[in-house]
């Protein structure tokens, strides 16, 4: 609710691609799949944790879920960026429909 009132007073059209943004976005859907697949292929086995498919697939998919949707409350809590944290919540969680099947078929090479 929080966040479609911000997105209503900010209004869609004012609704940016910034270089912030997509940094915040790389982050959420490259790296932090990418760190945990490489935790999960090199570190764990040297550390002698085994996990079953299905759980290394699900960590893999959290890892990339979208940014956390209390975040612009957090962020007017504060006194920060409210606009910015309302963009990453939605361009995450919208774009959180694409990156799945991606992720997807990435981990069935892995």
């Amino acid at each position: 609710i929080y966040i479609g009132i911000v997105l209503c007073d900010a209004g869609l059209k004012n609704f940016k691609v910034e270089r912030d943004t997509i940094l915040g976005l790389i982050g959420r859907f490259i790296l932090s799949p990418l760190v945990l697949i490489l935790l999960i292929k090199f570190v764990a086995p040297a550390a002698g944790i085994h996990m079953v498919s299905l759980m290394r697939e699900t960590f893999i998919v959290q890892a990339a879920t979208p940014a956390l949707a209390v975040l612009p409350i957090l962020a007017n809590e504060a006194h920060g960026d409210v606009k910015y944290a309302t963009d990453i919540v939605v361009m995450s969680t919208v774009l959180f429909i694409v990156v799945v099947p991606i992720l997807m078929t990435i981990i069935q090479y892995i």
